[in-house]
Order: structure tokens, then C-alpha cells, then sequence
């Protein structure tokens, strides 16, 4: 019977256990670091907005930084920052990859229809950037008709670009940063760059070579972006941003970073006596199909002819270098195989950089024409291993019987080997069209506007790619579909022959 008290002091000993611990546990709870907020910005951006730090490449810095700082304590949050494309900064929020995205975030009507946005913290103008020699008479748009006007895609400036500018001839460039742009007007492939005045005097510090007119084409906002769910912690994000408007921490910080000017202020003094402002001024973007099916058709017409041109090219340049591995001597089968090697072991994208910008100081292609002659010349490394391959599994039996016919080298290859050889290429062939239809979407970054960079363009409007992505599929699959059909007749007919 003395058992039972023992057995209930053991359970009060392993409770009171079990409360000192949760105690401690509770107390180290309180010592523990804060929640984190989690915000997303593009440190390719670069300064002011968001930038690897060139002392800690492991931290970012810029006013967007700042300014996500900001928020984060005034949450009673540690920030953490999440690197994510500019382009997918508004997708990204709206799945949960971050709570907010800020970096030079573009206020627009369909971007508050989408998603929850703070008010405007920044005022900024899109500004004319012309080459000295064109200042006297490049003061405006309008004063642009029928000259290339540099931008980057899916922005504020491309749109006023692809709407008034269109009205008045002008000819949108898109890019996919605003580093080239500026390269590109200095050495005279653009006639005008428009783009945001923070990035303009920042190319202008870095490069020079040009000018920015003084009279701003536009004025726009840059926001925080949150998911459409979070409008509370939107609200709460507002009060810390106009609280800051009002002790002056946003202007020491914009100042911090060069880009505090007296218009800034009237701006943030409207900002703290009207704090329900909050709304984006009406806007007419596109949303329906529609709308962007005239674009989407022109980039369609594009990536077909790039493709067919690119491919007639990679057939002609991979015959001659397949021609020469097996019928040339040591020598030129040796120069054949270097360049082959070389082709197939760098990247695309960097052959089309070198190209396009590294060979301009030389040559000047125009971009469509680098387009084709990138993509055709990687291609023809592949396509000539194809035909060289095709060749060498002929029978050698079957050239040494033509060869004691009296049959002459380009008989046997015109009648013997060369017949059989297709036979064999004709499937890789039609494999290797249709990856470089699909490879065509690389050329955007020489400012080729194809079909999946008008798609994307499309997308970030409308902020879905479930029907842009799934149109551009379509047209692909139209486009690859009838090729691989052709091939397959080819092949039953050649088979029954």
C-alpha cells in the first residue's frame, strides 16, 4: 500500500518537471530573434534600387533595401531579402515566395487589381535620353517619328512607347535591362532611350555619351508590392511609410543615395496631408486576347522566318563543315573540329552577346541579322555532326563497289552516299528545327521581339500566364506539329523505296 503515495510524488516530481521546462522554454521564446519579413527585389537592378554590396557580395544595398528595412522594424520584424527576377517580382509575392517586392515596382491600375500595393514612395519621371548631336531637335516623342526608341520590356516607358508612340511612328526597342539601351544609343543602333530618370543619370554617371532631355515625357511611382490576400499587412505598411515621409527618414535615405529632389518633397508633403491616397490614376492597359493577338501574331511571323532562315543557314554552313571532316584533308578536318568543339562548348546566349555587342566596334548587324547568324551558326556545329555521322555509317563496302564501277568521289556522293546519308539525317534533322524554334525565345536579349518575349510582355499586363502562356504553346506545337508530320511521310516514303 506504500506504493501509491511514492507512484503520485514520482507523477508530481515529472510534472513539475515538465512545467520548469516549459517555463525555460517559454523564457528562451522570448529572447528568440524576431519573425522575419520576407521581400523579394532584383539585385541585378543595380544601384540606387537593389545591389550586391561590393564589400559583402552576401548583402544587398540601395534605397529599396532601406526602405524594406524600414517596414521590417517597424513590423517588429528582421527583413530577409529573396532574390527574384524583376519580371517575376508580381508573381512571385501573389504564391507566397515573399511577403512584399520592391524594387523600382512601377504603380499601374492592372498591378492594384491584382495585388495589394502600399502608397507611392518614390516620384519619378520617364525622360528622353538622345545623343548630343540630336538634342536640338529630339526634345519629345513626337519628335521621334520613325526612329528606334530603346527601352525595357514590360515597364511603364514601354507601354507609353507601344501606345502614344505608336500614334506617332515611333519604333519601341524592347531590352531586358537598361544597361544596353544606353550602349546601344551611344553607339547609334537607337535614336532615343525613355526610361526612368534614376536610371538615366545613372547610365549617364557610368557611360555618358548622350544627353537626357529636361522636359519628362511621363511621370510614374514605384511601389511595394504585396499579395492580393494581404491587404492587412498593406494598411500597416502604409502607416510606416508615411511615418517615415514625416520624420524625414525616407528623404535622409533618398538623399543617401542621390536621388532627393525639391519636387520630391512637395510630393511626400501630398502624401502625408492626404493619406488616403492610395490609388493608381486611372490607366487604359489592354487585358483581353484581342488586345494583344495583332502583337502576338507579328512576333509569331517573326520567330517563323528567324527560325527557317537560321536553319537554312545551319544546313549549308553544317554540310560544308561535315564535308570537309570527311573529305578534307588534315588541315581543314582539324579546323572543321575546333570550330565544332568551340560552338557546342559555349552558351548560345554568350555567342549572341559576342556577336551583337562584342563584334559592333568591328561590325554593326542589325539585330535580326545577328539573330540569324547566331542561331544558325551554333546550330550548323550539331547539324554537321549529323551529316558527318549520316556519312560514315554508309557501307564502306557499298563505296568500294561504286569506286570499281568508275564511279568519280562526287558521283558516289551524289548517287550512292549521299541519298542514304539524308535517309539517316532526316530524323535528327527535324529534332534539331524544332529545338531551335523553341531556342529562337534567347534572341530577345539582342532585342529581337519574338514570340515568347511578346508573350511575356503580355503576361506581366495581365498578370496571368494561363492564357498567354497557353496561346504561345499553341502557336509552337502549330508551328513544330506539320514539321514532324512532313518528316514522318518522308521517312515511310523513302522506307517503302
Amino acid at each position: 500500500m506504500r506504493r501509491a503515495p511514492a507512484a503520485a510524488r514520482a507523477i508530481v516530481a515529472v510534472a513539475a518537471i515538465a512545467l520548469l521546462v516549459a517555463g525555460g522554454c517559454r523564457s528562451a521564446g522570448s529572447h528568440a530573434a524576431p519573425p522575419v519579413l520576407r521581400w523579394g527585389g532584383d539585385a541585378e537592378g543595380g544601384a540606387p534600387f537593389v545591389e550586391a554590396d561590393p564589400a559583402d557580395p552576401s548583402r544587398v544595398r540601395g534605397f529599396d533595401v532601406e526602405i524594406a528595412g524600414m517596414i521590417a522594424h517597424g513590423l517588429g520584424r528582421q527583413p530577409q531579402f529573396v532574390q527574384v527576377a524583376w519580371s517575376s517580382i508580381e508573381a512571385s509575392v501573389e504564391r507566397g515566395d515573399f511577403d512584399v517586392g520592391m524594387s523600382g515596382v512601377e504603380d499601374r491600375p492592372e498591378l492594384r487589381e491584382r495585388h495589394a500595393v502600399s502608397i507611392p514612395y518614390y516620384e519619378f519621371h520617364e525622360v528622353l535620353a538622345v545623343r548630343p548631336a540630336d538634342s536640338a531637335h529630339f526634345r519629345r516623342l513626337a519628335d521621334l517619328r520613325g526612329d528606334r526608341v530603346g527601352t525595357l520590356g514590360a515597364t511603364g516607358a514601354y507601354r507609353i512607347l507601344t501606345d502614344e508612340g505608336a500614334r506617332d511612328g515611333v519604333i519601341p526597342i524592347s531590352y531586358d535591362d537598361d544597361v544596353h539601351p544606353y550602349a546601344d544609343l551611344v553607339a547609334g543602333r537607337l535614336d532615343a532611350v525613355l526610361l526612368d530618370d534614376i536610371i538615366a543619370q545613372r547610365s549617364l554617371r557610368r557611360t555618358g555619351g548622350f544627353v537626357i532631355q529636361p522636359t519628362p515625357v511621363a511621370t510614374g511611382h514605384y511601389v511595394a508590392v504585396f499579395a492580393r490576400a494581404d491587404s492587412a499587412l498593406r494598411d500597416s505598411a502604409n502607416a510606416i511609410l508615411r511615418a517615415r515621409m514625416a520624420d524625414g527618414s525616407l528623404r535622409q535615405t533618398f538623399e543617401a543615395w542621390h536621388v532627393w529632389t525639391d519636387a520630391e518633397g512637395r510630393y511626400f508633403a501630398g502624401v502625408v496631408s492626404r493619406p488616403e491616397r492610395s490609388a493608381a490614376a486611372p490607366g487604359t492597359a489592354p487585358t483581353s486576347v484581342g488586345a494583344y493577338l495583332p502583337g502576338l501574331l507579328r512576333a509569331a511571323l517573326i520567330t517563323l522566318v528567324l527560325s527557317c532562315l537560321a536553319m537554312a543557314l545551319a544546313v549549308a554552313a553544317g554540310l560544308a563543315l561535315a564535308a570537309g571532316r570527311v573529305y578534307g584533308g588534315p588541315i581543314v578536318a582539324r579546323a572543321c573540329a575546333v570550330y565544332v568543339e568551340v560552338v557546342r562548348g559555349t552558351p548560345v546566349l554568350l555567342q549572341l552577346f559576342v556577336l551583337y555587342y562584342g563584334l559592333s566596334s568591328v561590325v554593326r548587324l542589325p539585330a535580326f541579322a545577328a539573330a540569324v547568324l547566331g542561331l544558325g551558326l551554333n546550330y550548323a556545329a550539331y547539324e554537321s555532326e549529323i551529316y558527318r555521322g549520316a556519312l560514315l555509317a554508309v557501307a564502306r563496302a557499298q563505296l568500294e563497289a561504286a569506286r570499281t564501277l568508275g564511279l568519280s568521289e562526287l558521283q558516289i556522293f551524289r548517287l550512292v552516299r549521299g541519298p542514304q546519308a539524308l535517309r539517316l539525317a532526316l530524323a535528327p534533322m527535324t529534332n534539331d528545327f524544332v529545338a531551335l524554334l523553341k531556342d529562337s525565345s534567347l534572341v530577345s536579349v539582342i532585342t529581337v521581339v519574338e514570340l515568347t518575349k511578346q508573350t511575356a510582355i503580355y503576361a506581366t499586363n495581365v498578370g496571368s500566364w494561363v492564357v498567354p502562356g497557353a496561346l504561345c504553346g499553341i502557336v509552337y506545337l502549330a508551328f513544330s506539329l506539320p514539321l514532324a508530320r512532313v518528316a514522318g511521310y518522308l521517312e515511310r516514303r523513302w522506307r517503302i523505296a
